[in-house]
């Protein structure tokens, strides 16, 4: 039975569409290409590659189809809950990791292939495997997991928060990320209030008023410099929609992003 057989599913709970990562997943691609940037690190997979996408990361990512029009991928979410339950039934020696890196590749594993095989008899074309099945078959990838990288077992079963880190480096990384100002909070290991409170003291400004001009500044420079299209850059900086940035970006510098486009 060919890996194509399965066509995109995922298992466990859903995966949350923002850039924030809310749980660990595995990610296997079977047709196209991605390419995903976290701020820090520019990743690329390309089919028959497999990774562990890391909890509380911001990561963006840009989908290809193949020339058959084709973007197929298994998703299998290995949420707290999940885990912690599976740290309980099994006695795991925990190793030290000291990887930052947001996606986490794994070498080729013949086990890893034979999940994947394995799969095909309960899928049912649909996007999700039956769910009597799900969490044996996770509990079985996390076990493969575990035995080919114990190393693993640090991050999967770290159930703590974001400790407190620089401000200025994590938001100078971070700015292009549209997220909430409770998740940029949550990620540099503060309260809302002490999150404000600190970026006023580095920053002299609020996040608001910062964000929009780091992320306009940049639009200036990408525009100006790279040859770069209003059109291909706005959801780039942090900006949710055209006309939002393009109304943002002529009040901040007095013409229009395609007015500038022009000037070149």
């Amino acid at each position: 039975m060919k890996l194509n057989t399965i066509q995109s599913c995922h298992l466990g709970p859903e995966i949350s569409p923002e850039q924030f990562i809310p749980e660990h997943f595995f990610l296997y691609l079977l047709e196209g290409s991605m390419k995903a940037f976290d701020g820090r690190k520019k990743y690329t997979m390309e089919p028959g590659d497999y990774c562990i996408a890391r909890k509380n990361h911001l990561v963006r990512y840009t989908k290809y189809k193949n020339e058959r029009g084709s973007f197929e991928k298994i998703i299998i979410t290995l949420d707290e809950l999940f885990l912690r339950f599976s740290l309980e039934k099994h006695r795991v020696s925990i190793e030290p990791s000291n990887s930052m890196d947001s996606f986490l590749f794994i070498q080729e594993e013949v086990l890893i292939k034979g999940f994947i095989q394995s799969l095909a008899p309960y899928y049912n074309g649909g996007e999700q495997i039956d769910q009597t099945f799900a969490d044996v078959k996770r509990e079985e990838l996390l076990l493969i997991l575990l035995k080919n990288n114990p190393s693993l077992a640090n991050i999967f079963f770290n159930f703590g928060i974001p400790q407190k880190m620089d401000l200025e480096e994590f938001m100078n990384r971070n700015f292009r990320f549209n997220i909430s100002l409770e998740r940029f909070a949550f990620l540099t290991g503060r309260s809302l209030s002490s999150f404000k409170r600190d970026f006023q003291k580095t920053f002299a400004a609020t996040p608001g008023s910062w964000l929009k001009k780091k992320r306009l500044d940049e639009a200036y420079f990408l525009l100006s410099k790279n040859n770069a299209r209003a059109n291909d850059i706005y959801l780039d900086v942090g900006f949710e929609d055209l006309s939002h940035f393009s109304f943002a970006f002529k009040k901040e510098f007095g013409l229009a992003p395609t007015e500038l486009t022009r000037m070149k």
